[in-house]
C-alpha cells in the first residue's frame, strides 16, 4: 500500500542542528518583515512568541523558492537581493540531506524533482530569467520551496500548493520542550523534539503544532504543484511499500534509510 509517512526522531547531528539555525540567522532581515498584524495566520502576529528573553529566534515565517510565483518564473521575494549566494549556500548542506532523505523515502518524488529544477534552467535560458538563473544555480534541493518557520504556533491545516502523492520534509531544531506535531485525521501524535524530520502529505494530512516552550525554527521542504505544471513534469505517483516480491519496482530502494543515515552522517 501506500506510505502515508515517516517518522525520524534525533536524525539531525548536533552540527547539522548548527549550521540550520546559522543559516536562519542569516534570513533575519527577511524574517523580521514577514509577520503582519492582520495577515494570514501563517504571518499573523498572535500565533508568534519571542522565545527565550534577548536570544530567541526571531519569530517569523518566510519562503525561499527559485520559481516561486503561480507561473514559476520569479524567484521568492527573499532570493532577489545581492545576499542570495550566500543564503544558498548557507543551506545546502540541510537541503542535500532532505533531498537524500526523500531519494530513500520516494525514488519518484526525487526524480521528478531533480526534472522540474532541470525544466526551469532551460526556461530560465529560453526567457532570458536571469534571478531564476542563479538561484537554481545554487539551489541544492529536490524541493522547490522552503518554508522558515521560528517560534510560531501551527494551527490544525492542509497546504494547498503542495502535491498530494509528494512527501513534505519538516526538520525542527532549537532549545525548547513538550513539542508534539498532530495528525488529528489519522490520529497520529509526534514527538517534534529538536533534530527530528517528519516527512507526509501535507496537501492532504491536517497537521498542526502548539504549545511550544522556548526557542524553535522549523524548516519545511516541499513542491509547489503551480512550479510542477508549469515546468510540464507529471505526477510521481504515490510512494509505495516495498515487499520482499517486488525489490524491482520502480518505487522501491535497496537503502533502508538507517544505512543512508551512516552515509552521509546527517
Amino acid at each position: 500500500g501506500a506510505i502515508i509517512a515517516w517518522y525520524l526522531p534525533d536524525t539531525l547531528t548536533d552540527t547539522t542542528q548548527k549550521e540550520i539555525r546559522q543559516a536562519t540567522d542569516l534570513l533575519a532581515p527577511s524574517l523580521e518583515k514577514s509577520v503582519r498584524a492582520d495577515g494570514n495566520w501563517r504571518t499573523n502576529q498572535r500565533l508568534f512568541n519571542r522565545g527565550s528573553e534577548d536570544v530567541g529566534a526571531t519569530p517569523r515565517c518566510i519562503n525561499l523558492s527559485p520559481a516561486w510565483f503561480q507561473q514559476g518564473h520569479e524567484v521568492s521575494a527573499s532570493l532577489k537581493g545581492p545576499s542570495c549566494e550566500n543564503i544558498l549556500k548557507a543551506i545546502a548542506r540541510p537541503a542535500a540531506i532532505a533531498s537524500a532523505a526523500l531519494r530513500v523515502m520516494h525514488p519518484e518524488q526525487y526524480w521528478a524533482g531533480l526534472r522540474t529544477l532541470s525544466n526551469l534552467g532551460n526556461i530560465a535560458v529560453s526567457k532570458d530569467l536571469p534571478q531564476m538563473l542563479e538561484a537554481l544555480q545554487y539551489w541544492a534541493s529536490m524541493f522547490n520551496t522552503l518554508s522558515i518557520i521560528s517560534n510560531r504556533k501551527t494551527p490544525h491545516h492542509r497546504d494547498h500548493m503542495s502535491i498530494a502523492e509528494c512527501f513534505d520534509i519538516l526538520t525542527t531544531v532549537g532549545d525548547y520542550s513538550n513539542a508534539r506535531m498532530t495528525m488529528p485525521n489519522l490520529q497520529l501524535e509526534f514527538k517534534y523534539n529538536s533534530g527530528c524530520m517528519i516527512a507526509f502529505s501535507g496537501r492532504i494530512v491536517r497537521h498542526g503544532v502548539y504549545d511550544v516552550e522556548g526557542d524553535w525554527i522549523a524548516w519545511a521542504w516541499y513542491m509547489r504543484d503551480a512550479v510542477h505544471i508549469y515546468a510540464g513534469v507529471p505526477s510521481c505517483g504515490w510512494s509505495i511499500q516495498c515487499v520482499k516480491d517486488q525489490t524491482k519496482s520502480k518505487h522501491c530502494d535497496l537503502y533502508t534509510f538507517q544505512q543512508m543515515n551512516t552515509m552521509y552522517q546527517l
